[in-house]
């Protein structure tokens, strides 16, 4: 009787934990980073502290400049309390990496060349994890095609290839071909090597696509403004 009542507390126990992280996703997808990465981090959880990375490093894009390094700081510490909790959790390396790779957008250029190596080997890892997270294709996609923007120091420190950027954006568009965001950033990554054509084909793909969330609406509106640049 007493093993029946444990697994009946343990099992309200994980619903009422995945009703909390549903919770918090919500409030992330209404554009309420701060209250979501509040409401996941206290779950205590390994999904929980990777939503909170995610909601973080989200939200250091609507704040002032002065204001991001510390928030993507932040994002990074909740990642790595999740990988701490679970070093088999996917999200929370993929969280990890793109927080660093945000990072080092405000950061020195041998910093930066630092933390391109560290988001690398996470992007790696994520993917090891889980073959299947696309997010994670389009991050190793940018990866390879910002660095091999920066010219040749930055290419044969890293070990950044050209030839890598396409396919893996072709990974995450045949994973998640209805998400707005891959095509768009496939198109980033196409301007990065000047090809306007067939980046202004990627974002024309994005806009058809539904934006439901305010970061959904957020990224139509730059795309829609990126294509009104190019033509």
């Amino acid at each position: 009787m007493r093993t029946l009542a444990l697994s009946i507390a343990l099992a309200l126990s994980v619903t009422a934990a995945a009703q909390s992280q549903q919770a918090a996703k919500a409030l992330f997808d209404q554009g309420k980073w701060q209250e979501a990465a509040t409401a996941a981090a206290a779950l205590n959880t390994a999904d929980g502290l990777a939503l909170a990375a995610e909601a973080t490093t989200a939200g250091a894009g609507l704040v002032p400049d002065n204001q991001k390094k510390a928030l993507f700081e932040k994002a990074q510490n909740y990642a790595r309390q999740a990988i701490a909790k679970d070093k088999n959790n996917a999200e929370a390396y993929f969280e990890l990496a793109r927080a660093q790779g945000r990072l080092a957008q405000f950061s020195g250029i041998l910093q930066s060349l630092g933390l391109a190596g560290d988001m690398k080997k996470n992007l790696d890892t994520a993917v090891r994890l889980n073959p299947k997270l696309a997010g994670a294709y389009v991050a190793l996609g940018l990866w390879h095609a910002n660095l091999i923007a920066k010219g040749f120091i930055a290419t044969r420190a890293t070990g950044a290839d050209r030839n890598q950027i396409i396919p893996n954006f072709e990974k995450a568009i045949a994973l998640e071909p209805n998400v707005a965001v891959h095509r768009i950033e496939y198109a980033n990554a196409l301007l990065l090597q000047g090809k306007k054509v067939e980046a202004a084909a990627q974002l024309e793909k994005a806009l058809a696509m539904n934006a439901d969330t305010f970061w959904e609406k957020r990224n139509e509106a730059e795309a829609r403004a990126t294509l009104a640049k190019l033509k």
